[in-house]
């Protein structure tokens, strides 16, 4: 967490949390979600529409500076901290989404080493990968490069259910739904 973001917290303690402004896409990408997107429906899921994702950010600056704050509370909801203010993030799949390097190395969006202890793999074949870090799902544009690796035995898929990810790796896609158990 950055030095100006911690300072702010103990500056402003009692900042009220910010629900549904911000989301995280199946392809690492996060969307600011203004007060017409959120009206128009869901980020995710069942009534989500192009018009209720927002507007995808492409601030390189601003992206760095989420994903230096990104972190998960005790409830398992994800959120940016955004100094004094928890932004709590709406996740289209999984909290860390994950890029396969050249190298055959793992990087989640935000750049960080992923330290693999498992593949995983859906019904609808979307892989996963159980990390040290948390549970991610390998980017889209990278399945074609996993192949290889799960061909030689590196990656053995182990199957699962898409809608038991959330309780299996104890995250929550939609923080706005969950109440917390404990105060933030």
């Amino acid at each position: 967490m950055d030095d100006l973001v911690k300072q702010a917290m103990a500056k402003w303690p009692n900042v009220p949390n910010c629900y549904g402004w911000l989301g995280l896409s199946a392809r690492g990408d996060w969307y600011l979600r203004d007060d017409a997107a959120q009206a128009a429906g869901p980020f995710a899921g069942e009534g989500a529409s192009p018009a209720s994702k927002g507007s995808r950010l492409e601030h390189a600056k601003l992206i760095e500076f989420i994903g230096r704050n990104y972190l998960s509370d005790e409830d398992g909801r994800w959120f940016f901290q955004n100094g004094p203010q928890r932004v709590y993030v709406e996740l289209e799949a999984t909290p860390l989404i994950a890029r396969l390097l050249p190298d055959n190395t793992v990087q989640d969006h935000r750049g960080e080493q992923l330290n693999i202890q498992r593949c995983l793999m859906d019904e609808e074949g979307h892989l996963y990968l159980d990390c040290n870090e948390g549970i991610a799902r390998l980017h889209t544009q990278d399945i074609a490069g996993a192949l290889p690796l799960v061909e030689v035995g590196l990656w053995v898929p182990q199957m699962l259910v898409q809608a038991s990810l959330e309780q299996r790796f104890e995250y929550c896609k939609s923080p706005l739904n969950k109440k917390p158990t404990t105060p933030a």
